[in-house]
């Protein structure tokens, strides 16, 4: 048997203009989820930051939401942790990790109620570094999900490594990122994957396959992807009524024999399942521990110490200037939420610390990587994302009972923050 267990991952930013997400639902989500509903032995896990389900909530997108849970209920999806606002976790404080997980489950239980229940996690943007792993395990997830760069030993197929901290086991799955890629970037049609899923078989009895792709590859990136790929993979894979033990036997006898047909052996030996049933279908191998690294991570990344390429180039001007800004931003919320001592500055407070939520999001580090992406309005975005919830910040510290001390090292601090936004704005024409 080859298990093959597709993890798809839905996301848009904040800052996502309305009319952009009205169009990938249009092209992407409702496609998706059709031709799932048209496939009922098929089985996806699924990630969705907690910022797209509300946003699809505030948009009058319900029926997404409702067509992902329908498909829980049924059995055919499990839902993954993340950080609502798909922050680069590695690179934010641990209280940051924790709150943005905490945020994502809040949310996701908010609007897809019992059909939320994830045992597994997937980092944004697969980011890992040692930092995730204790938040991960004290929020009672089983397993994560990686690129397979990250990968420190040698390559599992039949065996799930995991990695150890305070006694506990986090079971790590890693994507096969040149399959996950061809899929992406439509280098692969459905009867040349089937097959590759067979040549990495080889002779081995049972292995396991992960794929991992933006959600939005199908039918917004790959026009009609859902439809020229994924339906007709799983209409290949089509199983009958039988039981997987039935079924398994079917495809030992169908080798036994030598069948030829390379389309029934696909159909007998191919069998899509979510990332929680190859737990308990493979035994556990190794401890390890992964590479820190992204799935948009290169191995000469890795040679330079670069491992997070596209949201923290440590020879990108820019991405220093962010995060320093965002540094700051921090630290005045913090004060803000710590100084907070009347009705109306703690109105602030609240207001600076919803805003911070959203500043953590990835997209504005990603634009600025000009590998090859840059788009100076994007950048932008984000920086007003950051600097909204400075001034309010240092509105609730100005508002506040706190010492004049207190205020005028805050008030240097915003003044920093300034330079360095004037800083970032100007190197956004060089």
């Amino acid at each position: 048997m080859i298990y093959w267990a597709q993890v798809l991952h839905f996301y848009q930013p904040p800052t996502q203009d309305p009319s952009v997400l009205h169009r990938i639902c249009d092209e992407s989500y409702r496609p998706l989820i059709r031709v799932l509903l048209q496939h009922p032995h098929a089985r996806v896990t699924v990630n969705i930051c907690g910022v797209l389900t509300e946003m699809l909530h505030d948009c009058g997108q319900d029926d997404v939401v409702d067509g992902l849970g329908q498909l829980a209920e049924r059995g055919q999806i499990e839902f993954t942790g993340s950080g609502k606002y798909h922050p680069i976790l590695p690179l934010i404080p641990p209280k940051e990790i924790d709150r943005q997980i905490q945020l994502n489950l809040e949310t996701n239980r908010r609007f897809l109620g019992k059909a939320y229940k994830p045992e597994g996690f997937f980092s944004p943007e697969m980011c890992y570094g040692k930092e995730i792993v204790s938040p991960l395990v004290n929020s009672g997830y089983q397993w994560m999900v990686l690129s397979g760069i990250a990968c420190p030993d040698n390559w599992p197929v039949d065996i799930i490594h995991y990695v150890e901290h305070n006694g506990k086991r986090l079971m790590t799955f890693f994507r096969d990122d040149i399959v996950s890629n061809r899929i992406s970037f439509d280098r692969v049609g459905p009867a040349e994957f089937l097959d590759n899923l067979m040549q990495i078989k080889g002779d081995r009895r049972e292995i396991y396959v992960v794929t991992a792709t933006d959600a939005e590859t199908f039918g917004h990136h790959v026009k009609h992807w859902e439809e020229l790929f994924l339906a007709r993979v799983y209409g290949q894979i089509q199983p009958s009524e039988k039981p997987l033990a039935v079924a398994k036997q079917a495809a030992a006898l169908a080798d036994h024999r030598g069948d030829s047909s390379a389309d029934a052996r696909v159909t007998q030996a191919v069998r899509a399942v979510t990332v929680s049933q190859l737990v308990r279908l493979f035994p556990l191998g190794t401890p390890v521990e992964p590479k820190p690294s992204s799935w948009s991570t290169f191995q000469e990344d890795l040679a330079v110490g670069n491992p997070y390429p596209l949201w923290r180039d440590k020879d990108n001007e820019i991405h220093r200037l962010q995060w320093e800004h965002l540094g700051i931003c921090l630290e005045l919320v913090d004060k803000a939420v710590e100084v907070g001592d009347s009705e109306e500055s703690r109105r602030s407070a609240t207001v600076a610390r919803g805003l911070l939520d959203r500043a953590w999001y990835s997209c504005q580090f990603w634009w600025a990587s000009r590998r090859p992406m840059w788009d100076i309005n994007l950048v932008h975005k984000g920086l007003l994302e950051q600097w909204q919830a400075i001034v309010n910040a240092y509105r609730t510290i100005n508002l506040s009972q706190a010492d004049q001390d207190t205020k005028r090292v805050y008030y240097h601090k915003l003044i920093a923050a300034r330079n360095l936004r004037d800083k970032i704005t100007d190197g956004l024409f060089v």
